[in-house]
């Protein structure tokens, strides 16, 4: 079955933007793009609400284009279109994702593994729904006080076990977890 993660940087307020989504306090480094690298190995598909694909077609990305290796599929129920190179899903994201990780090549959704981009909207609802398998994210040291959520309010607790924790540049701490229910 394809795993499915779910994360991104994030402040230690558990935000993904300052205000005015704003992103120039990321520190990258060395540390950061292996980490990434690692993250992205075996992954054929990106996952993204509208919010987060509207910021990063506004930041230059955002379709993967024809030619890429990854199939970008964007949840919305309001977006009538999306370049060419990605999929709009207008369907349940918990079933469409539930159908992803369970099908094979033949089915047209691919067979690697499936990252859940950006915004903590379309995650939280798949973390609550029980398809995410774990999350990962680069905690950066400070306090934003406003932005985007990396969680929304959930209907359950959702218990996590720890995969990994260390310390990388610039003060940054990678933690991984898996998604136990």
């Amino acid at each position: 079955m394809r795993k499915v993660t779910f994360g991104g940087a994030c402040s230690l307020d558990n935000l993904f933007t300052g205000p005015d989504e704003a992103m120039d306090w990321l520190r990258w480094s060395d540390d950061a793009a292996k980490v990434t690298a690692e993250s992205w190995k075996g992954v054929d598909a990106i996952l993204m609400g509208r919010k987060t694909f509207e910021f990063a077609m506004k930041s230059g990305g955002g379709g993967g284009g024809a030619s890429s290796k990854f199939r970008t599929y964007v949840f919305s129920r309001t977006l009538e279109s999306v370049p060419e190179g990605a999929e709009l899903v207008r369907e349940d994201a918990a079933g469409f994702v539930r159908r992803m990780k369970e099908s094979g090549p033949s089915a047209g959704l691919g067979a690697g593994d499936i990252i859940v981009m950006g915004g903590g909207e379309l995650g939280s609802a798949l973390i609550e729904a029980g398809v995410v398998d774990e999350i990962g994210l680069n905690i950066h040291p400070l306090l934003l006080g406003a932005g985007t959520a990396l969680f929304h309010p959930m209907e359950r607790r959702i218990e996590l076990e720890l995969i990994e924790a260390r310390p990388i540049a610039h003060g940054c701490v990678l933690v991984r977890y898996r998604v136990l229910n």
